[in-house]
């Protein structure tokens, strides 16, 4: 966990999931559970192998109070995601 300030002098954390190897459903439950246990604002960070991940996390997304800040596919099979709690 990293613990920085925003703009507006405002306390956020970062946090990080590592969800290589797991496969649907198991990353969009793991970030679901994880955001229920962090505040308002904190940053999640989660790297995953998942094929399905980009689909699966970002209709998470949808659903639910959270914002996608940054998408990079690393490689073929890798991808990174940085999400907000809203």
């Amino acid at each position: 966990m990293l613990v920085f300030f925003d703009e507006c002098n405002m306390k956020k954390k970062v946090y990080f999931l590592n969800l290589k190897g797991y496969k649907c459903p198991i990353p969009v439950l793991k970030i679901s559970k994880k955001f229920k246990e962090i505040s308002k604002g904190d940053i999640l960070e989660v790297n995953t192998d998942d094929p399905k991940a980009d689909k699966d996390i970002k209709e998470l997304c949808n659903n639910i109070k959270i914002k996608v800040l940054e998408t990079n596919y690393i490689n073929e099979k890798n991808m990174y995601f940085k999400l907000q709690k809203y």
